[in-house]
């Protein structure tokens, strides 16, 4: 599994072709025919960048309007990317798991303000990390000092190559391995001594939510799949939304998820891959995707005292190239031109995917994506996130 963003970046290159569309009920035939037009045009700008295959779906409560270019495999120009493909959310996933939280917190059963050693005694100890000066708030928010398992777990010079990636592609890490590996190194700093809920202090980290995970599993007595299902896919009836565990397949329909590693010239298919949990392995669509992200903004899958918290957010000014993004409780808000009120959103990375979305702040529109490309270590990835990022802009703005 891949942080969200990090120093994970590709190059631009030569346009692929192959594009298409459709829409279904869209609001009005005039209206209907520019927001298609226009959804096709932004796909067809992601796919420009270099990517491989790309979705994109605007969903409100009138239906859906969706648009698809590019191909499901290199081998085979003649087919398109599936319209309804599978695909890794990344870490997407925090902010399912911060509404188990918040759910969980909404019942009595925690509170955001319990410290992490009340309810994972001793995990979070060693070398200056201490569980007692970080609550469940700082994991959520991303204020808690935490390594990030994924910056700091041993590793090789290999491990960034296609041979690296086909010698760990089958092999599970589990929780509390990550947590492990995070607490052997001296935290990044540690939150406010008095009132460590307050901190302000950002810094993205996956470790932060491999224990919000553990703590669902500590309060529930169940797993973390478990309540992701019961809670969220299930009420919601996301049909096509799935969590992996161990697994390292992505069901069909699907594209092949390709990933250029630094300076090798051609793409390895990256489609099979074990990793992550509560911080990043639910496997969804872009339909099932923005059904969630509606519910969770229109108040369907939280009480009004939890969304409200889940929207007080801190500055995360070094996290992607977006200038005034706050980060809240698993879901982060960004300005958009056009908008007076933003918009929330989060997106993830995984090896070749790439999920973009955004939802208004009341839930009537949201729209998201998936690119089936990544190229690390080179400064044109940008090029492709931001063209997803001003899909997700225009496609919420209507500009």
């Amino acid at each position: 599994m891949i942080s969200r963003r990090g120093s994970l970046v590709t190059a631009v290159a030569a346009v692929l072709t192959g594009t298409s569309a459709t829409t279904a009920r869209a609001a009005g035939p005039h209206r209907g025919a520019g927001s298609h037009a226009r959804l096709q045009h932004d796909t067809d700008a992601v796919l420009a960048t270099g990517a491989t295959g790309v979705l994109a779906e605007v969903q409100t409560a009138g239906g859906r309007t969706t648009a698809r270019a590019g191909r499901a495999d290199r081998s085979d120009p003649s087919r398109p990317v599936p319209r309804d493909a599978y695909y890794r959310l990344g870490s997407d996933t925090k902010t399912f798991t911060a509404v188990l939280i918040l759910q969980l917190a909404a019942e009595g059963r925690l509170a955001l303000t319990d410290t992490v050693e009340r309810w994972l005694p001793g995990a979070v100890r060693g070398e200056g990390n201490d569980g007692r000066r970080i609550t469940v708030a700082n994991l959520l928010r991303q204020t808690s000092g935490l390594n990030d398992y994924l910056a700091v777990s041993p590793g090789t010079a290999d491990d960034f190559t296609p041979a690296g990636y086909h010698r760990s592609r089958f092999r599970y890490t589990a929780p509390e391995d990550q947590l492990k590996a995070a607490v052997a190194e001296p935290p990044l700093w540690l939150p406010n001594v008095e009132h460590p809920e307050r901190e302000r202090h950002f810094g993205y980290s996956n470790t932060n939510y491999v224990v919000a995970g553990l703590i669902v599993e500590r309060v529930t007595g169940r797993s973390w799949a478990e309540e992701i299902h019961d809670r969220i896919i299930g009420p919601l009836g996301l049909r096509r939304t799935l969590t992996p565990g161990t697994s390292p397949y992505v069901p069909a329909p699907t594209a092949t998820a390709y990933t250029w590693f630094p300076d090798v010239g051609r793409p390895t298919d990256t489609t099979l891959a074990v990793g992550g949990g509560a911080d990043g392995s639910i496997i969804s669509t872009t339909h099932d995707h923005a059904v969630f992200l509606r519910a969770l903004m229109s108040g369907r899958l939280l009480r009004p005292a939890q969304l409200a918290a889940m929207k007080e957010t801190v500055a995360a000014d070094d996290w992607i190239a977006t200038p005034g993004v706050r980060y809240g409780l698993g879901i982060a808000w960004r300005p958009v031109a056009g908008s007076g009120d933003g918009i929330w959103f989060h997106g993830g990375t995984h090896l070749g995917t790439v999920s973009e979305s955004g939802v208004t702040p009341d839930g009537t529109r949201a729209a998201t994506s998936a690119v089936f490309s990544l190229r690390m270590g080179d400064p044109a990835q940008d090029a492709q996130d931001a063209a997803g990022r001003r899909l997700i802009d225009r496609a919420l703005t209507g500009r």
